[in-house]
C-alpha cells in the first residue's frame, strides 16, 4: 500500500486553488446581477434631520418647486411648537404687503387658536402639518387619515376654511404617504430652499447666503415660526427677493392649474 505524504507546500497550493475558485464564483454572481441600465440617482431629503435616501425612480413624489417663467416664490412657515415670534412674522409680512403659507401642526393649533384665526384673517394660506407631528412613514393609512382629517376639521371650525395642502413632519414620506395624502384630496408640499432656521448655530447671514444661491422662479422656501434668527433674516430675505424682481405668492397661487407632471427632482410642470 502506497502512503501519500501531504506536505505544507501541497496544503498551500490546494488552499490557493480553493480561494481562486471561490473568487471566480463570487465574481460570476456579481456580474450576473448587473444590467446595462445605470443605477438610478438618489435624492436625500433633509430638513436638517437624517432621513432616508429615496431613489429618483420612486413612484410618487411631492412638490418641491414649480417650473415657471414668472419671478415668483412661495414663503412657507411651519408652526409646530412655540409662538413667541409669530406676531413678529405676521407684522413683518403685513409691512411688506405679502402673503405666506403657514403649515400648522395640531398641537400648535390647540395651544394657540387665536393665532390660527389671525393668520387666516390676515389673508395667509393655512396648510395641514399633521395632528401630532408623527413619522408618517410609520403609520397605517387609517392613522394617516386621522392625522390629516381631524386637524382639518379643527382648522375649518376656527377659520371657516379647509386645507388643501399638506406638509409631512420632518419632510419624511414614501409612496404610501404620498398616494394616501392625494387620495384624501391634498397636495403634498416640500421645498427646494431650506433655511434650516431651527438650528441655533445658523446665522442670518448664512441663511441669506443659502437663499441667494438657490433662489429661482417657482421656489418654495421653508422657514419656521420659531426659527432662531428669523427676526433678523426675514426682512432681509423679503427685501432681497423684491430687489431681484420676485413677487411673493402662496403655495396654492404658485401651483398652476390643469394637468401637471412632477419630474424626478420634484418640480411641478404644467402639461401644455
Amino acid at each position: 500500500m502506497q502512503v501519500v505524504v501531504i506536505t505544507r507546500k501541497m496544503w498551500m497550493t490546494a488552499l490557493g486553488v480553493l480561494l481562486l475558485v471561490a473568487l471566480g464564483i463570487g465574481l460570476w454572481f456579481l456580474f450576473q446581477g448587473r444590467t446595462e441600465e445605470p443605477v438610478a440617482p438618489t435624492m436625500t431629503l433633509t430638513n436638517g434631520y437624517e432621513l432616508n435616501t429615496i431613489p429618483y425612480t420612486a413612484r410618487e413624489l411631492p412638490v418641491y418647486s414649480v417650473q415657471t417663467e414668472e419671478k415668483c416664490l412661495a414663503l412657507t412657515i411651519d408652526a409646530a411648537w412655540d409662538t413667541d415670534k409669530t406676531q413678529f412674522i405676521l407684522d413683518t409680512l403685513d409691512r411688506y404687503d405679502i402673503h405666506a403659507t403657514f403649515f400648522l401642526c395640531g398641537v400648535w393649533v390647540d395651544a394657540y387658536p387665536e393665532f390660527v384665526k389671525e393668520i387666516a384673517a390676515r389673508g395667509h394660506e393655512i396648510g395641514n402639518h399633521s395632528l401630532t407631528h408623527p413619522h408618517m412613514t410609520k403609520l397605517s393609512k387609517s392613522e394617516m387619515e386621522r392625522e390629516l382629517m381631524d386637524l382639518n376639521a379643527t382648522i375649518e371650525q376656527l377659520t371657516g376654511k379647509t386645507c388643501t395642502l399638506f406638509r409631512a413632519p420632518f419632510g419624511e414620506y414614501n409612496d404610501t404617504v404620498v398616494t394616501t395624502v392625494r387620495e384624501l384630496g391634498f397636495e403634498i408640499i416640500q421645498w427646494d430652499i431650506d433655511t434650516i432656521d431651527w438650528k441655533e448655530s445658523r446665522t442670518a447671514d448664512a441663511i441669506l447666503a443659502t437663499v441667494k444661491e438657490k433662489l429661482v422662479p417657482g421656489s418654495i422656501v421653508l422657514s419656521h415660526n420659531n426659527g432662531y434668527a428669523i427676526e433678523e433674516y426675514l426682512p432681509k430675505l423679503i427685501e432681497y427677493a423684491k430687489q431681484e424682481g420676485y413677487t411673493f405668492v402662496t403655495v396654492s397661487e404658485l401651483l398652476p392649474s390643469g394637468e401637471r407632471t412632477i419630474d424626478p427632482n420634484g418640480v411641478w410642470t404644467q402639461k401644455p
